[in-house]
């Protein structure tokens, strides 16, 4: 799944699930029902994770592309920045404040 697809999945996902709840609480209200409501937003989800949950080929519709293995050679990785040790630093100015 690209990045394109993850953004797809996400909205899709929240779609479903408001259009799911809209529709048990309507439901649910007209007939009375709790168990009825409960039964179709239920419903909706298990609908929205089987439409959500496999990497359909819509959601890679877009997908990235990667350097070759010669071409990543010439282009060498940064070299990682060292990490401070979190000691502090003396500050001059509050040397003479101390009491």
């Amino acid at each position: 799944m690209d990045w394109q697809g993850q953004k797809l999945a996400e909205q899709l996902m929240q779609f479903l699930l408001l259009i799911s709840a809209a529709v048990a609480f309507t439901t649910g209200f007209a007939l009375g029902s709790f168990q009825m409501m409960i039964l179709i937003y239920a419903g909706g989800v298990v609908l929205t994770a089987l439409i959500i949950v496999p990497n359909w080929p819509f959601f890679n519709r877009n997908p990235l592309k990667w350097l070759d293995s010669v071409e990543a050679e010439r282009h060498p990785k940064p070299e990682p920045t060292p990490v401070s040790t979190g000691k502090k630093k003396s500050n001059s100015k509050n040397k003479g404040r101390e009491m």
